[in-house]
Parts: structure tokens; sequence; C-alpha cells
């Protein structure tokens, strides 16, 4: 092990492998029981789920290595897709015609906890950029916004 990573956790209700903690808890909506799992250094869970009850009924199922191996697999699926919304969501871009020529603008959201930043920016059909300017982190980007951008030579949007 390094000095980053614990030691191996192998417990009915709790398992620890590498970077991942999987802790069976009480579901407290109900009788039943959920599994928490998460990434070391997190004090969220990445994945909370329901959990299968053991054979008596009462007790949750003992954590296992394929069980383990699927939670994590699970957890990592959602992060990767809460990741990819997060970056759909401060990214985005729509291609106008101006003038016979293909632009693609984009506005890209820097969020910051001091006040988020953004910018609009214009590519050609080689990828080239042909302007950048800082915009509002609410600027509302659509083929309209867009087209009257590049029209009016690429100006700062005021909105």
């Amino acid at each position: 092990m390094t000095q980053d990573t614990q030691e191996p956790i192998h417990e009915d209700r709790v398992w620890s492998d590498e970077h991942w903690t999987a802790r069976v808890i009480k579901n407290e909506d109900d009788d039943g029981w959920a599994v928490a799992m998460f990434l070391d250094g997190q004090a969220e869970p990445a994945l909370v789920g329901p959990w299968t009850m053991g054979r008596n009924k009462k007790d949750p199922k003992p954590l296992d290595t394929s069980a383990f191996n699927t939670l994590v697999k699970t957890a990592k699926e959602v992060i990767r897709r809460s990741e990819q919304q997060r970056h759909a969501e401060l990214n985005k871009n729509v291609s106008v015609s101006v003038g016979g020529q293909r632009i693609r603008v984009e506005l890209a959201i820097v969020p910051d906890e001091e006040g988020a930043t953004a910018s609009l920016r214009a590519v050609n059909a080689f990828d080239e950029e042909l302007a950048r300017v800082p915009v509002s982190p609410g600027f509302k980007l659509h083929v309209n916004s867009a087209e009257a951008w590049v029209v009016s030579g690429f100006e700062r949007p005021l909105k």
C-alpha cells in the first residue's frame, strides 16, 4: 500500500479497496438497507442505492468481491455521466452561416466561488479562431444570438 491508499477492508457491511469504500447502511425511510459508495477523500457518497436483504429477511446481505466490483463500476459511471452533464451545461456551441462562411460559436463558462466567468469564441471551418470576447455567464447562446454576434463584427454582446 502507498501512503495515499489505505489497507483493504473486507467486512460484511464495509468493503474497501484502492480508492473506494462501500458501506451498507440502514435505510431511514423503511425497514430495508442501502449501500453508499464513497470515493476516498469525498464527504458525500458518489452513489447510494438499495441493498439486498439477507436470508433471514432482517439483516443485509454481506458485501463480497463481486458485489463491490459491480458497485465500483456503477459509481464510476455515475461520476462520469455527472461530469459529462456538467460539461454540457458549461460549454455550448452552435453553427451559423454568415456571408457564405460556416462559423461555430462556442460559449464556455468557468464556475468560480468568487463569480463565474464566460467567453464567447468563433472558429471557422478549419478550427481557426476568428474572435474571442468575455461575456456574462448568463449569456444565452442560440442561433440568433450567435448570428447577431458574427454580423456585428464580433463586438462584445451587452447581454
